[in-house]
C-alpha cells in the first residue's frame, strides 16, 4: 500500500538542504524504504539508486550485517565519553581502517562527517607545524571547483562559488590552485592526457608567499561534487613531488573516493600516491550512521605525543567521535565490503560502466562525458540565461522514470552502489538515454 505523499503543511518545520525550486520544496519526492539497489517511494514505486544515496551507500541498502551490528551495540553500550575514555570498537575500527589504508598511514581520528573530517585535517596540519617549531606555516591551499564540505574551513579551501558567496569572509591565508577541467580533455575515458602541468601552479604560490608559510594542500583525488573532474595523468604525482620538496603536507579528501569507489580501498592506492592525511566518511558506515575519520601518518601523530601524560595533546574533538554505535556500523560495513569482495567487484565492472556511460555521447545537449571507477558524469549544454535548469529537468524526468541521479550545475553525476549488476547499469543508462532524448 502506497504511503500518502506529505503536504506542504506536513513539512512546515523542515528546512530541506539544497532544494532546487519552490515547487520541489512544497512537494518533495519522498523515499520511504530501500533494499539492495532500489528505493521505494511514498507512492509505492521502485527507483533504481544511481547515486549510492549521496555517494555513501556503497554496499547497497538494507545490509543485514550492518543492521544487526547496530541493534546489538545499542543493547550493549549506547554511548561512551569521547574524551579521556574509550571503548573497544573504536580501537578495533581504527585498526581496521589503518589495515585498509596505504602503507605509511597509521592512525585514525574519528569525526561525524566529511565536513568535520576536513576541518579536523586542516587543524591538525596547522597544529602539526606549530608542534614541529614551524609556527609560520599557516597558509592553506585548496583548488578551484574543489569541494571540502560546508563548514568554514571547508568552504574556504573549497572552490565552488555558490558554497562561498553567501557567507561573508572566509578563512584568511587561503589560496587556490587552478582546476583541471580543460577543453583538451573532452570525452576522455578514465584519466585524461592533458593538464598534469597545472600542478606546477603550486610552485608559483610557494614563490609568492614563501614555502615556510604554507601548511598544507588539500585536493580530492577525483573531484566529485563539482561534477566529476578526473585528475590528468601525472597530476597527483606532481603535487606530491612539489609538496614534499617544500615540506608542505598533502591532504587527500577521500570522502567520495574512499571505500571502493575507484576499485581500491582509497584513491591514494588507485593513483599510487601517498598523502600525509586522508579524510573519509560516507562509505565508512555505508551511510547508515554519521561517521567520518582523518587518517594520518605516524609522523604527524607522533609530533603531538611529546608532553606529559596529564596534558591534552590536541585541543580538538567531538562529543560523538568514535561513537559506539557508529563504530559498530563501521566495522560491519568494512566486513560486508570484504565478504562480498565489493572493491574487487567495482574494479571488474569499471570497463563495462565506462562503455555504458560513454554510449550517451551524441544524445541531445550532451557536451562531455567523464568517468573513473564506478563514477560517471554527463555534462549538458546549459540553457541560455537559465543555468542548471536543463540538468534539473533531467533529474525530475529520471525520477519519474524510475532512476535516481544527481545533478550539480548542468552536470549529471552517477555513483551507483558497488553491488550493481550489468543489468542495472543497462537500466540506468538506458533510462537516462530516454530522458536525454526528451530534454528541451
Amino acid at each position: 500500500m502506497a504511503l500518502d505523499r506529505p503536504t506542504p503543511n506536513d513539512l512546515r518545520a523542515f528546512w530541506m538542504p539544497f532544494t532546487a525550486n519552490r515547487q520541489f520544496k512544497q512537494a518533495p519526492r519522498m523515499l520511504v524504504a530501500a533494499d539492495g539497489m532500489f528505493y521505494t517511494t511514498s507512492d509505492g514505486r521502485q527507483v533504481l539508486d544511481g547515486t549510492a544515496g549521496l555517494w555513501c551507500c556503497n554496499a547497497g541498502h538494507k545490509r543485514p550485517k550492518i543492521t544487526e551490528a547496530i541493534q546489538k551495540q545499542a543493547e550493549e553500550l549506547d554511548y561512551a565519553p569521547a574524551f579521556q575514555m574509550g571503548h573497544p570498537k573504536a580501537f578495533e575500527l581504527a585498526n581496521r581502517l589503518v589495515d585498509l589504508a596505504p602503507e605509511g598511514i597509521d592512525h585514525a581520528f574519528f569525526t561525524n562527517s566529511g565536513s568535520e573530517s576536513v576541518e579536523t585535517a586542516l587543524k591538525i596540519a596547522l597544529a602539526y607545524h606549530r608542534a614541529k617549531g614551524d609556527a609560520s606555516r599557516t597558509r592553506l591551499i585548496g583548488r578551484e571547483r574543489g569541494y571540502h564540505g560546508v563548514n568554514f574551513g571547508g568552504i574556504s579551501v573549497g572552490g565552488i562559488v555558490n558554497n562561498r558567496r553567501h557567507f561573508g569572509a572566509m578563512l584568511a591565508g587561503v589560496d587556490h590552485l587552478p582546476h583541471t577541467h580543460i577543453p583538451q580533455n573532452q570525452w576522455s575515458k578514465g584519466q585524461p592526457e592533458h593538464g598534469a602541468d597545472l600542478a606546477d601552479d603550486l610552485e608559483r604560490i610557494v614563490a609568492l608567499h614563501g614555502a615556510d608559510t604554507v601548511a598544507a594542500v588539500i585536493v580530492e583525488p577525483v573531484a566529485g561534487s563539482t561534477g566529476v573532474l578526473i585528475p590528468p595523468k601525472g597530476y597527483l604525482q606532481r603535487l606530491r613531488e612539489i609538496t614534499r620538496k617544500h615540506g608542505i603536507l598533502l591532504i587527500f579528501d577521500e570522502v567520495i573516493t574512499g571505500f571502493g569507489r575507484l576499485g581500491s580501498p582509497f584513491g591514494a592506492q588507485h593513483f599510487d600516491v601517498l598523502p600525509d592525511m586522508i579524510t573519509c566518511a560516507k562509505g565508512l558506515t555505508n551511510g547508515v550512521i554519521p561517521m567520518g575519520a582523518v587518517l594520518t601518518s605516524a609522523e604527524i601523530h607522533d609530533a603531538f605525543m611529546t608532553g606529559p601524560e596529564n596534558l591534552i595533546e590536541l585541543f580538538h574533538g567531538y562529543t560523538y567521535s568514535g561513537n559506539p554505535i557508529a563504530s559498530a556500523a563501521g566495522l560491519a560495513t568494512l566486513e560486508t565490503y570484504r565478504e562480498d569482495a565489493l572493491f574487487e567487484r567495482a574494479a571488474e565492472l569499471a570497463p563495462y560502466w565506462e562503455e555504458a556511460v560513454h554510449s550517451l555521447k551524441g544524445r541531445r545537449h550532451v557536451i562531455d562525458i567523464r568517468n573513473m571507477g564506478l563514477i560517471g558524469a554527463v555534462e549538458l549544454e546549459p540553457i541560455a540565461g537559465a543555468p542548471t535548469k536543463r540538468a534539473f529537468d533531467a533529474f525530475l524526468k529520471a525520477y519519474d522514470k524510475g532512476i535516481l541521479i544527481r545533478t550539480t550545475g548542468d552536470i549529471i553525476a552517477m555513483s551507483p552502489p558497488l553491488i550493481i549488476e550489468k543489468a542495472h547499469i543497462d537500466q540506468l543508462i538506458g533510462t537516462l538515454a530516454e530522458v536525454l532524448d526528451n530534454l528541451d
